[in-house]
């Protein structure tokens, strides 16, 4: 499954990422592509925990 990302340059330093279709789901990195790396990791690490009820889906 594909999600869309938002990647926005950081105000002090890099990136920071969000993933609008998961609330919460936020990461950062030093480059853009240690962004996208970090938001697929933070992607993969929320929906673990809504598919194990460790979050809710609000």
């Amino acid at each position: 499954m594909n999600y869309r990302i938002l990647i926005e340059k950081g105000e002090n330093f890099g990136y920071v990422a969000h993933c609008p279709a998961i609330p919460g789901c936020h990461s950062q990195g030093n480059t853009m592509e240690e962004a996208i790396e970090n938001i697929k990791d933070a992607i993969r690490g929320c929906l673990s925990a809504l598919t194990e009820g460790l979050i809710s889906a609000d």
